[in-house]
């Protein structure tokens, strides 16, 4: 092999040790780079020489040469941030993105995401973030992957009341009144509770049930409309628009019927005219003031966008002004079965390779931080040492190319 042998051996080294300390350099100049993974390098010994001698035959080294560089994907920690766009991963999942106009798929750990002008979730470099849309009522998920858009000038449009709910006490001590009057409401009820409904075109209503107690555990329910809010002219100051009966037990629990059935006139300015309006009690009646504790209602008015937050489920959800929270889509998340075959593509970004496998989804295994930041988990004293390491190794390396030179200069003068 000879003494020169020992000089590409020696330039082995030195390329080796100054791809590791380019790596190293990486991983130091990405310290504060949101999402990024460190690298590292893993050497291996060249293949060796068979040489002869008196025991027999030997191998000698040929050099190093670098085998890969592993991307480390442990886990960084988070820095909080005041943007309900900005999102990190615990676990092993990728946010998956696209540019626009391409069906290519990308991932990323860095969710510095934000809204552009068109209304899709992008990263900085542009990038539109891919997500499992919800039908136009928000409430089924679909399975298709696609852009998440939020239109910035959607609006709802308003919705009827259908459905009414009252919870209420009615005082079991209330004196037996008898029948209701809608001439006067007020002296034949013992209890009253007023709510809000809506018409086709989103004007509110109100809507006041009266509770009449008829007997011993027998109440009457009566509920009446504003005649000034009808299209008919009224005789009377209230319209009835349902009426019914229930009975209690002795224990103050309702027996039946707990539903009823509304049937709205025709709003002024609306077309509820006819709407069937479902009406459920959880109605108590218990030694106590009568009271209202809750009432719900189904209907809305119509509604303009005002916020889009992302929650801890990845849901996007858009909120109007009427009220209404609406689920847009739902971040998609992707894992790998080997995350170290994914190919870097600059960016924060990697692609998937026939090394790291087909994605799949990562809801099960990963959870979803708002208003966070993962930061780059590269260890500033780990890095430092191995720059000191790699430095010596490259001294040395240099050493064997000197070294090896004056043996040869030696070597030239033997012949003076």
């Amino acid at each position: 092999m000879g003494i020169s042998s020992s000089l590409y051996a020696g330039i082995s080294g030195l390329n080796a040790n100054g791809n590791a300390m380019s790596v190293i350099g990486n991983n130091l100049a990405n310290t504060n780079t949101v999402g990024f993974k460190s690298g590292r390098t893993v050497f291996a010994d060249m293949l060796s020489s068979s040489i002869s001698g008196s025991g027999g035959t030997s191998q000698v080294g040929r050099g190093v040469t670098l085998s890969t560089v592993d991307n480390i994907f442990s886990q960084g920690t988070f820095e909080t941030t005041e943007s309900n766009t900005d999102l990190a991963l615990e676990g092993e999942g990728f946010f998956v993105v696209s540019a626009p106009g391409s069906e290519e798929n990308l991932y990323t750990r860095a969710g510095a995401f934000g809204f552009d002008k068109q209304g899709y979730l992008v990263n900085p470099e542009g990038y539109r973030v891919q997500g499992y849309p919800y039908d136009v009522d928000g409430t089924t998920l679909l399975s298709t992957l696609e852009d998440i858009r939020v239109d910035g000038t959607s609006t709802v449009p308003a919705q009827a009341t259908t459905e009414m709910t009252l919870s209420n006490n009615l005082d079991s001590n209330s004196t037996i009144i008898g029948a209701f009057d809608l001439t006067d409401p007020q002296g034949t009820s013992n209890y009253s509770s007023s709510i809000q409904a809506y018409d086709t075109l989103g004007n509110s209503h109100l809507l006041t049930t009266y509770f009449t107690k008829t007997a011993d555990n027998n109440w009457s329910w009566n509920t009446v409309a504003l005649s000034s809010e009808v299209t008919a002219p009224a005789t009377t100051p209230l319209v009835s628009v349902g009426s019914g009966t229930f009975t209690f037990n002795t224990d103050g629990t309702l027996t039946a019927p707990a539903t009823g059935t509304l049937t709205l006139p025709a709003w002024l300015g609306g077309s509820a005219a006819g709407l069937p309006v479902d009406i459920n009690f959880n109605a108590t009646q218990y030694a106590r003031d009568s009271s209202t504790v809750g009432q719900e209602q189904d209907g809305y008015a119509a509604g303009d966008l005002v916020k889009v937050a992302i929650e801890s489920s990845g849901d996007v959800v858009a909120s109007y002004t009427n009220g209404e929270r609406i689920s847009v889509a739902r971040i998609g998340l992707a894992r790998f079965a080997n995350i170290g075959g994914l190919f870097k593509e600059g960016g924060n970004l990697y692609s998937a390779t026939t090394a790291s496998g087909l994605p799949s989804d990562a809801a099960a295994s990963t959870k979803i931080f708002t208003n966070s930041l993962e930061q780059s988990n590269v260890d500033m004293g780990l890095e430092f040492v191995k720059m000191i390491t790699t430095q010596r190794g490259f001294q040395a390396n240099s050493k064997i190319i000197t070294t090896t030179d004056e043996m040869l200069a030696e070597l030239i003068n033997l012949k003076r």
